[in-house]
């Protein structure tokens, strides 16, 4: 009968990844944020017996050394995990019920501009040993709008060169196909040569060869989000682009121009794979100017030059 914490955070972890599919690096962060709470409870503590005062306690010491969005996100940890625990009926009750979360401000997507996007595609270069991988990998998050972590599980079959069409593994382990652009397609083909002599040069090691993953790293194993968003955020400093560039403020460029340009919400939120049109909403913090030219262009009443 599980009755421990660290019996009760495992179960939690495979829940998540197993049941909800979550990426590994998401399972990753809810271990590591579980697990600080856990080693302020007292030794082997039965988890019938976490009161609020355990919770409060945790939360009250991570002020100050925390921002409220990291105090937040721990704080949400805490309840969908004991959200588990009352589903499988190992506890009766909730102890973070009545314990309110820190105010943080609304969340504004950070995007780049299209001139910032083009600089950040045009950035790798001869010298980088990597050039055509990279460009193929920046050329693709931007062209898709996808998570890094579903770009580093795509496989090779998951690309239709001849319909130009990719299928994407989402949250959830939902399925979407998503459009890819000629660029990013013929970016992918540039790099399949160098992918298939690392994939020669494992092999020749007398290691395993990687035979399904669409992008290798330099010992010809799979790609890992790490290094693609250490790669992102290199190039984007090498671009001269004066905020951090993550792949995930790709994501949010990618959504960001295409609303621009006239898409509708719901389409945009086919293509991101969101669950909820709420969180595609967060996307139409258009401009000012933009706004203002599709007034002028489009009302009736506008003041006409």
């Amino acid at each position: 009968m599980m009755s421990t914490m660290d019996e009760a955070i495992h179960s939690f972890l495979r829940w998540l990844e197993v049941e909800k599919g979550y990426s590994s690096h998401t399972v990753e962060g809810y271990g590591h944020d579980l697990g600080e709470f856990a080693a302020g409870l007292p030794r082997e503590i039965d988890i019938t017996a976490i009161e609020a005062v355990h919770v409060r306690r945790f939360v009250v010491g991570l002020y100050g050394h925390n921002s409220a969005a990291t105090v937040a996100r721990k704080l949400s940890a805490l309840r969908t995990f004991f959200k588990f625990l009352l589903k499988e009926q190992l506890r009766d009750t909730d102890p973070i019920v009545g314990i309110a979360g820190p105010k943080i401000g609304k969340y504004m997507p950070v995007f780049l501009t299209v001139d910032e996007v083009f600089r950040l595609l045009e950035t790798p270069a001869r010298k980088d040993r990597f050039m055509l991988r990279d460009q193929a990998i920046l050329e693709l998050l931007y062209s898709t709008g996808m998570r890094v972590a579903e770009l580093v599980s795509r496989d090779m079959a998951n690309l239709d060169f001849e319909t130009e069409m990719l299928r994407v593994t989402g949250k959830g382990n939902k399925e979407r196909l998503v459009p890819v652009g000629r660029p990013a397609v013929e970016a992918v083909r540039a790099w399949l040569p160098l992918r298939e002599q690392l994939t020669l040069d494992r092999a020749r090691r007398g290691r395993e060869t990687e035979k399904e993953a669409l992008f290798l790293n330099g010992q010809g194993g799979r790609l890992s989000s790490r290094s693609v968003e250490r790669m992102v955020k290199s190039y984007g400093e090498r671009a001269g682009i004066p905020q951090t560039v993550t792949p995930h403020a790709l994501r949010h460029s990618f959504a960001t121009h295409l609303l621009e340009m006239g898409a509708d919400l719901r389409s945009v939120q086919e293509l991101l794979g969101h669950a909820s049109l709420s969180t595609t909403q967060r996307y139409t913090h258009l401009t000012l100017d933009h706004l203002t030219e599709v007034y002028d262009r489009s009302h009736p009443m506008a003041k006409k030059s």
